[in-house]
């Protein structure tokens, strides 16, 4: 059943990737797009919302256990495409860490080994995790919006499991753009 990620895995490289991580309707494909812009970088769209969409406008159906493995291939496939179009910087608009989480989430615990082991790996400088004090919007795939501060622990510790370095980020979007953009220029100057 379970399709192998090994030709889509995660390319090496000196790129600084930010990943953009946490709780559904929070500002992360906003935010996105707004420092792309102003590093003048490209970023990498969740290709779980594409996939997801698609499959509820021809199906009226949400995620299932057997699109997880296809959406982290596309997933990882839009990220190493995207990488060797950069020169410096790449925003990422979520990673596999975030499929997992949900996976688990909404699986009693199971996620694909393999989504596993990629999604653990520290391929990334650093996670912005969105904190959910935006605005909830509501659309064909978001389904949680009484579960949000719950979700927001659960992806949170999923970062401190892994030990990965990550920065929250609160406040409006002008808030969290500048603290964003001071993140990410303290590691272009360490770079």
């Amino acid at each position: 059943m379970e399709e192998k990620l090994e030709h889509t895995r995660n390319q090496p490289t000196e790129l600084i990737k930010v990943v953009l991580y946490g709780p559904e309707s929070t500002g992360k494909t906003t935010l996105a797009k707004q420092l792309a812009k102003h590093y003048t970088t490209l970023w990498v769209p969740e290709f779980m919302r594409e996939y997801l969409q698609k499959k509820w406008d021809s199906e009226n159906k949400l995620v299932e256990k057997e699109d997880l493995i296809p959406i982290a291939k596309g997933q990882l496939k839009l990220e190493n495409e995207t990488s060797q179009q950069v020169e410096s910087l790449l925003i990422c608009d979520t990673n596999l860490l975030e499929l997992k989480v949900y996976s688990e989430y909404y699986y009693n615990g199971f996620c694909p080994s393999e989504i596993k082991t990629e999604a653990t790996k520290n391929n990334y400088s650093i996670y912005l995790l969105t904190y959910i004090d935006t605005p909830w919007e509501a659309d064909d795939l978001r389904d949680r919006p009484n579960n949000r501060e719950e979700m927001f622990r659960i992806f949170e510790a999923e970062l401190k499991e892994q030990d990965f370095q990550y920065e929250i980020l609160k406040g409006n979007e002008k808030e969290r753009f500048e603290n964003a953009v001071k993140i990410i220029d303290a590691l272009l100057k360490k770079n």
